[in-house]
């Protein structure tokens, strides 16, 4: 316990360590496509209350709809400098926080276009008993360019030092379960829209603007 302490004492230390990186600015996130292949994008106004408490440098809340609006999911891309601020800001965290109960929880690599894998968590979240209501979450990080499932990589990053980090980029993306659509097909409309937008999303941050 002693040395799981420490290191937490560590870990914790450098992720709040001041960082050099400059934010990147909205801007950069606003040039995502409003068309991503069959999809159509609406934006999605959050309350700034909401957006203050995220602790994001920008951020991009859409839905994205197909079919002439019969099928949507909801995109949310979260991104700063500051890893500290991001890493407690997850479905399982924030979901569960909000009365959502985690129902099943899976890990998968979706393959994109162009070769890569995309790795991410899907999470499926229930909440009420007389009028339930349920969602499926799919969750991954761009870590300075690369793919990665949950905050792992940040955590080994934070562990070579401050300044390691260049940016982080959380997208979640979100698809209802309802009468007509069941919790896997919401998977599969969640997992086709992430394969679909993966290479526009992480094009964001290849040449981003800054603050």
């Amino acid at each position: 316990m002693f040395l799981f302490g420490s290191g937490y004492r560590v870990l914790a230390a450098r992720l709040a360590a001041p960082v050099t990186a400059t934010p990147i600015a909205a801007a950069a996130l606003e040039r995502l496509p409003q068309q991503i292949g069959g999809w159509t994008g609406q934006e999605v106004p959050l309350d700034e209350a909401i957006v203050r408490a995220t602790d994001t440098d920008a951020h991009v809340s859409r839905s994205y709809l197909r079919h002439g609006g019969l099928t949507s999911v909801y995109l949310y891309i979260a991104c700063g400098v500051k890893a500290r601020d991001l890493m407690p800001h997850r479905p399982e965290v924030c979901y569960t926080g909000n009365g959502w109960t985690l129902e099943d929880r899976d890990s998968v690599e979706l393959p994109l276009i162009d070769g890569e894998k995309l790795p991410c968590n899907i999470l499926r979240f229930s909440r009420g008993a007389l009028d339930t209501k349920a969602v499926v979450v799919l969750d991954y990080y761009i870590v300075d360019g690369q793919y990665c499932p949950d905050v792992s990589l940040l955590r080994s990053k934070a562990w070579r030092g401050s300044g390691v980090v260049q940016y982080v980029a959380q997208v979640e993306i979100v698809a209802a379960v309802t009468a007509t659509q069941t919790a896997d097909s919401a998977a599969q409309l969640a997992s086709t829209f992430a394969a679909d937008s993966a290479s526009a999303i992480v094009q964001l941050f290849q040449h981003p603007e800054r603050n």
